[in-house]
């Protein structure tokens, strides 16, 4: 079927995310037919580098073998069985697994971001309530952080776009300074603002711990900041400072985890376990919806009573389904076998000083910045409507890009070569250029 048929078909019964329908009159929605590799390809035959993971998901391309036949497997077997009162095979094993990477010993499942953000606040709040401590049931989030957009996620989130339509509905918490290097002033390293970023908090914690439940943050990247890169000072700052006013740490993994940031989980660069770690996005690798809300023993055992009020009174229906297990098991094996994180690392520091350092070097970038498998950069001067106008122009290259305002970033699938990268450089300066030509 062509682009147009799908266009019209699309336009008139699907309400788009984080749109406004009405700018579809003028702005192209790209049906896509197949994706191969790091490639979209569309009903007419075009293709698209995805820059972006598809919204930071896809961790090893499109239509890889591995994870397809996983979730073939498993759908001979059993598609999906309620979580209260059965188990099954894949969410035992995917349990113990991901307890054996983080430490973190019971896992609660959820279906998407915003649901493991809610997952997570719920369980701290009732946390303190199980311990005799009910009055601890606010947060204290960062400036500029982004946790999901369901209402309790949106409580701990500072994006205004996201925020202000629903601000009626949305509980008042506590935000403190970001830790985001840029904004270092005159003379501070990263580590001085992370450092003065925890002086902050501390204020905060010392006067009102008697009533926070928890602090929550994105361990070393801010993404809806615009890749907002801090030192793992602060993480180790925050651990220390939350163990000291009795306060639990939740760690959003959602976007940086599964090797994105240059290790398995951000946390691990600071050297601290959170009490709480959010996972969700790479965690089937981009092939099925899955969340996971990962806790210490010390916080499931306060849950575990006679007492039916006691329990976490938390439920989704497709909780622990066994194919989107299945995916993320499969993910798993793929960071083993194909020894990713070192992959990773090596391509990372390859594309930074090949292909990406014409980027760094552009007149209109600033703070060009790296960290894992993310590569971002601030345009000076960018023109009323540079995201919509750069996402735009990277179509007409063959790529696709979605900036955040002045933000350009790229977070692409793992398995980028460095003729794609090479591709995405060159094709990325032609379609900035287009933009900011006067």
């Amino acid at each position: 079927m062509s682009n147009d048929t799908l266009l019209a078909r699309s336009l008139a019964a699907v309400w788009h995310p984080c749109t406004q329908m009405k700018h579809h009159e003028t702005l192209p929605l790209i049906p896509i037919s197949h994706g191969d590799g790091v490639w979209l390809v569309d009903s007419d035959g075009r293709r698209y580098l995805d820059a972006v993971s598809s919204w930071w998901v896809n961790l090893f391309g499109h239509n890889e073998p591995r994870i397809k036949a996983a979730i073939h497997s498993q759908l001979d077997r059993i598609e999906h069985v309620m979580l209260a009162g059965f188990t099954h095979e894949p969410v035992i094993e995917l349990s113990e697994r991901l307890g054996s990477l983080t430490g973190l010993g019971h896992a609660f499942y959820g279906s998407d971001g915003a649901s493991a953000t809610e997952i997570a606040l719920k369980m701290a709040a009732h946390f303190w309530r199980n311990t005799g401590r009910p009055d601890k049931s606010r947060f204290v989030y960062l400036q500029d952080s982004y946790h999901g957009e369901t209402l309790g996620a949106l409580s701990v989130t500072d994006v205004p776009i996201f925020r202000d339509a629903y601000a009626p509905l949305i509980r008042d918490n506590f935000m403190v300074m970001s830790p985001d290097a840029r904004q270092a002033q005159a003379g501070e390293s990263a580590v001085d603002v992370a450092e003065r970023a925890a002086m902050q908090l501390e204020q905060t914690l010392a006067a009102h711990h008697q009533e926070i439940a928890a602090l929550i943050v994105e361990p070393l990247v801010q993404g809806a900041a615009g890749m907002a890169l801090y030192d793992a000072h602060y993480l180790r700052r925050a651990r220390e400072l939350c163990d000291r006013y009795q306060i639990l740490l939740i760690a959003d993994e959602i976007a940086v985890g599964f090797g994105r940031t240059g290790t398995m989980f951000a946390c691990e660069q600071a050297g601290i376990r959170p009490d709480l770690m959010c996972l969700s996005k790479g965690i089937t690798a981009g092939y099925l919806p899955l969340a996971v809300v990962l806790c210490s023993d010390t916080l499931y055992t306060a849950f575990y009573d006679d007492s039916s009020t006691r329990a976490f009174l938390h439920s989704h229906s497709y909780t622990g389904n066994p194919l989107a297990c299945a995916a993320a098991l499969a993910t798993l094996d793929i960071f083993r076998d194909d020894a990713v994180i070192s992959s990773n690392r090596s391509k990372a520091a390859a594309f930074s000083a090949g292909p990406f350092a014409a980027l760094a070097a552009h007149p209109r970038i600033r703070n060009w910045r790296q960290q894992g498998m993310i590569w971002a950069g601030d345009v000076s001067d960018a023109p009323a409507g540079f995201a919509r106008q750069l996402f735009l122009a990277a179509l007409q290259h063959g790529l696709l890009l979605r900036p955040i305002g002045a933000t350009l970033y790229f977070m692409p699938p793992y398995i980028l070569n460095g003729d794609d990268a090479a591709l995405l450089a060159h094709g990325t300066l032609a379609a900035l250029d287009s933009v900011l030509r006067p």
